[in-house]
């Protein structure tokens, strides 16, 4: 009540002024005096607009300012302006009060044009301005003012010193910060612990940690700031274990940290791969804001715990905790790694609740996980509903096409983005390549490629060449892509032969395969993908001398084969497979289900290409061994379900040319569409046809 009391005197006072008339010039000022400490302004507003009905106009300038000074700290900007055009005298405290106004609003243009029009400025006048342009991510303007205020002869301030020392942190423009540390010096500035922790964190920030530490150091009463800067110094600098060594040493001290504290050590502990040090961490933190909620679900995200992040996620829900657009296009995007529709289809459900739904970061996340999910119309429909579009919000949807078989949709919303005059980058290129690789454009693509650099100033990268590569190899021009990789302005690497590689599989191209497969040797020793590729060709073409080769180069690299395994989302929950899987509950049935499909499929003419079978066996088993391949018993595990729908299986390999051809064939018997995604892209088969054109 005592809060309250006040305002209620002041509010009952100017009730009074209007049935009374005019009132004094003291009783105005007074007034205005109790305005500017109660912090009211809406009384401040109803005693203005009564001087104004009174025509009162007083001789000086201190009433007006006291109401002036409270618009601009309350962040008034029409009340504000419109009583200092009506004021016959600016003093520099009026002119001060529309600085800070701007400078707190973000107005930067406005802030500069005030500036420049002033009749008289003072040290504040300049202090204001340069952290004024800091805070608004304006900081070469910050320096200039700080240049020009020492041209007027002004005298820097320790609060004008720490604003451009944190400007030229923004810069990371060191040999400016290290002249106003000189300057610092050479007047004996340096007592202000604030003017300490700007110089530690521009050293830190601008990559000389050790300047930092030796700063860190020589500060005799440290505190969060100084603990913080220097943790996040060690952080950017990529020096984990330093930032984790100081955190436990500012706990010995007795240091309590704060929430930034915790929140750039979980990333230096997921950084490091410790994720079960991150989460004790965490754990221990009484009261955690939505920074540290945040930093532990990207963590587990980046570290390929996206199930434990959707934990987390719904964890900090229960705590009340709002969750903001990074945390959600964070959750979204572990369910696009994970496949998870049901779950995204819940958590598009919750931004829309909470009104995130079009955020510029939550809105992408949600057309990659619809794109990732196979689900491209709920991906278009985000899209199109998004208010305004950035270039990252194009390449989603324009990927999402290319990775899903809409190659020409795909083409059509590039030719669409040129004529909203949206810039593409290099990300927009590696779809569009994508797109005409699957549609076998070729002439198509020569020309997006060679539009990079001609219409849009951007310079391939050995992604854009990889892709060019796989797009004349895979339609009958070896020897171009030979002849583009030689012409190459950069040394091929892993991506240009794997893609020869690929190629070569496909094709059969055994003599390309073989020199592709020797520079993966050499530059991956360990990398089994290369291996295993030669490995099939050799098998397909019945060379089982170097199939023995291979693998026993393998045993003597000591390169491990990694399993290939596929899943199936039911209901929320995850199913996994592996070939001539056991394991799972209802094996008898699914293997029942797959039997007895296959017994079909054959009645209509499927017969098993056997050619997939990598071992030198008799026929009927190898029949066996590709009977039941993981993609097969996912299959036959979902049409177990009472489902209706597509039946949506992810595999972590390329699926193999049997399973391809028994998905078409299973697609028309059950007349269900059925979406497998592989390593390679989405195949899409409806009625008997895929949506790769057998192409991937």
């Amino acid at each position: 009540m005592r809060d309250v009391a006040p305002k209620l005197r002041l509010c009952r006072a100017i009730d009074s002024l209007y049935s009374h008339g005019p009132a004094t010039h003291e009783s105005y000022t007074r007034l205005a005096l109790d305005c500017f400490r109660a912090n009211d302004v809406d009384q401040a507003k109803r005693l203005q607009t009564h001087m104004d009905l009174h025509l009162y106009q007083p001789s000086d300038s201190f009433l007006q300012n006291r109401l002036l000074h409270l618009y601009a700290k309350s962040g008034n900007v029409s009340n504000a302006r419109d009583l200092f055009d009506k004021m016959p005298q600016r003093d520099v405290f009026s002119w001060n009060a529309i600085l800070s106004l701007y400078a707190k609003v973000g107005l930067v243009d406005d802030l500069r044009v005030i500036f420049d029009s002033m009749p008289f400025r003072d040290s504040v006048s300049y202090n204001t301005v340069i952290s004024g342009f800091t805070r608004n991510g304006c900081a070469s303007k910050a320096v200039e003012a700080f240049v020009r205020m020492q041209n007027e002869g002004l005298k820097p301030t320790d609060y004008t010193h720490v604003s451009v020392l944190n400007a030229c942190t923004q810069l990371l423009d060191l040999r400016k910060g290290k002249q106003i540390h000189g300057r610092i010096i050479t007047r004996n500035l340096g007592a202000n612990v604030f003017i300490w922790n700007a110089l530690i964190d521009m050293y830190a920030k601008c990559g000389e940690i050790d300047h930092a530490r030796r700063l860190f150091d020589r500060l005799g009463n440290k505190n969060v700031v100084s603990w913080n800067s220097m943790i996040y110094g060690y952080l950017k600098n990529g020096q984990c274990e330093k930032c984790i060594d100081l955190f436990h040493e500012m706990q010995v001290l007795g240091l309590r940290p704060d929430q930034f504290t915790v929140s750039n050590v979980l990333c230096a502990y997921f950084q490091s791969g410790f994720t079960d040090e991150a989460g004790k961490v965490f754990n221990e933190i009484r009261k955690k804001d939505n920074i540290c909620w945040t930093t532990m679900i990207v963590g587990y995200v980046q570290n390929g715990k996206e199930g434990d992040a959707l934990i987390l996620f719904n964890e900090m829900l229960l705590a009340n905790v709002r969750p903001d657009s990074y945390t959600f296009s964070s959750v979204v995007s572990s369910c696009a790694k994970l496949a998870s529709l049901f779950h995204g289809q819940a958590f598009h459900g919750k931004t829309l609740l909470m009104g995130m739904d079009e955020d510029f970061l939550v809105s992408t996340a949600l057309i990659d996980l619809y794109c990732k999910c196979g689900v491209t119309n709920d991906a278009w429909v985000v899209f199109a509903m998004m208010p305004t579009r950035n270039v990252v919000s194009w390449n989603a949807m324009i990927g999402g096409f290319a990775q899903n078989g809409k190659d020409l949709e795909a083409l059509a919303l590039y030719e669409k983005m040129l004529q909203e005059d949206m810039k593409p980058d290099n990300i927009t290129f590696v779809g569009v390549l994508s797109a005409c690789i699957h549609a076998g454009l070729v002439e198509e693509g020569n020309r997006y490629f060679e539009s990079m650099n001609k219409l849009h100033g951007l310079v391939p990268t050995l992604d854009h060449f990889a892709c060019m590569i796989n797009l004349l190899g895979r339609s009958g021009n070896m020897d171009k892509a030979m002849d583009l990789i030689s012409s190459m302005p950069h040394e091929p690497n892993s991506l240009i032969w794997s893609s020869v590689l690929s190629i070569c599989s496909v094709k059969g191209d055994i003599k390309h395969g073989e020199m592709a497969a020797s520079r993966l040797f050499e530059l991956d020793p360990l990398n089994a993908g290369p291996y295993i590729i030669l490995s099939n060709m050799y098998a397909a073409c019945g060379r089982w001398t170097d199939v023995a080769s291979i693998r026993s180069l393998m045993k003597t690299n000591n390169v491990k084969k990694f399993a290939a395994y596929s899943w199936i989302e039911i209901d929320g929950d995850v199913h996994k497979f592996v070939a001539d899987d056991h394991t799972h509950p209802d094996t008898k049935t699914i293997y029942e289900e797959l039997d007895g499909l296959i017994s079909k499929l054959q009645k209509v003419g499927f017969i098993p290409n056997t050619n997939w079978v990598l071992h030198d066996v008799g026929e009927n088993e190898k029949r066996e061994s590709i009977y039941y391949h993981s993609e097969k018993l996912a299959l036959a595990f979902g049409l177990t379900k009472k489902h209706h729908g597509p039946i949506r299986i992810i595999k972590n390999i390329r699926v193999c040319g049997d399973c391809h051809v028994f998905m078409k064939f299973v697609s028309k018997l059950i007349e269900r569409p059925i979406i497998l995604r592989d390593s390679n892209r989405f195949h899409h088969f409806i009625a008997g046809k895929c949506s790769c054109n057998d192409y991937w």
